[in-house]
């Protein structure tokens, strides 16, 4: 009996976040996030400084972590307010900007790139101007012209031997070109319109325009990677905006229908994992990585989880389940690493911390 009662501790916490969403009861930060103490949460303080700090110390490279459930800090560890570089979470925050643009019809997600005018050093082919926006954003364009920078998935096909929509891979081209692509149809510079649409109206603390800039060799491909510098107060910000839905103290900073399409599996558990050597833990969105149930690995806690994933160890983690996001930073200063496994564990570590 005692087991099935724990059995039903994520089912009843999820409806009780969507009963707290839809009351207009949430918890909201102001100027920073409120502490809480983890018991009012279902997490064990104890265990938490037992077994979770010392994790991050011994077992992480990370600079930079938080989790918040239900609104409210219930842990961190390291600096909260130091900008540094999340890497490919950049792909994540571009797919919330691309909501309102396709909503209000700036943004046609049917053009191809032929009919935009898109094409690279050295020519695309064809077949790849055939791609459509939509294919872009969700890494199935099909052109695998290589890309300005590094990180992306290096199993890729010969260029022409894929249709366009045919087939997913992790495609740094597509994600850069997702950019540029915002940009032409906004006629907006990708940092302007963040801080716009999303970071004015989430309250972030630590935003400083001047430390963003794009980067790239191009001579590669003549379009560069957006990055991203974020605090790691902020990220749980942008987390905490995922997890209510896209709403922001009662206003819909992004829409609920295009938070629901972006965290929607649109490639498979299977298909991510025929592209990688390791069997994956995620099915993929647009450009979010989605627990998968499929997995074995993950954790019945994770079911309807998603996370932003970047290279050295950044993430931004919601977990609806639990009402709770993770904002985890490795700032690389002195070369220092969080590896995709150690994260994984470290989820594991935090569920063992609940009461």
């Amino acid at each position: 009996m005692i087991k099935k009662l724990f059995a039903l501790i994520p089912a009843l916490l999820l409806w009780f976040n969507t009963f707290v969403q839809e009351t207009g009861t949430s918890v909201w930060p102001d100027t920073d996030w409120e502490k809480a103490k983890p018991e009012q949460y279902g997490f064990d303080a104890d265990k938490l400084e037992q077994k979770l700090r010392p994790f991050i110390i011994n077992k992480t490279k990370g600079t930079g972590v938080l989790v918040i459930a239900g609104g409210k800090n219930i842990f961190q560890q390291g600096a909260l307010d130091r900008l540094s570089y999340i890497a490919s979470c950049r792909k994540s925050i571009l797919s919330m900007m691309y909501g309102k643009y396709v909503e209000n019809g700036t943004i046609d997600l049917s053009k191809t790139l032929e009919e935009l005018g898109v094409d690279d050093i050295g020519g695309l082919l064809p077949i790849e101007k055939q791609g459509t926006v939509l294919d872009i954003i969700t890494s199935r364009s099909g052109c695998y012209h290589p890309a300005s920078n590094a990180g992306d998935n290096k199993n890729k096909p010969e260029r022409g031997t894929k249709q366009p929509g045919e087939y997913f891979i992790y495609n740094n081209w597509d994600f850069n070109l997702a950019g540029a692509l915002f940009e032409q149809f906004t006629g907006k510079s990708i940092y302007d319109a963040f801080y716009e649409d999303i970071g004015s109206r989430i309250g972030m603390q630590d935003w400083n325009r001047e430390v963003h800039v794009k980067t790239g060799d191009l001579t590669v491909s003549q379009f560069p990677a957006y990055h991203f510098h974020f605090s790691t107060r902020d990220m749980a910000r942008l987390g905490y905006l995922m997890l209510r839905d896209g709403n922001w103290k009662g206003t819909q900073v992004i829409s609920k229908s295009w938070h629901d399409r972006i965290i929607s599996p649109y490639s498979s558990w299977e298909e991510v994992n025929r592209t990688y050597d390791k069997e994956s833990r995620y099915s993929y969105g647009y450009m979010w990585w989605l627990f998968d149930e499929k997995n074995k690995d993950n954790s019945p806690l994770l079911k309807g989880a998603y996370t932003a994933w970047g290279a050295m160890g950044q993430y931004i983690t919601v977990i609806p389940a639990l009402d709770v996001v993770i904002a985890f930073k490795t700032d690389r200063i002195y070369g220092r690493k969080t590896t995709p496994a150690a994260y994984l564990e470290l989820l594991d570590v935090l569920f063992s911390c609940r009461l």
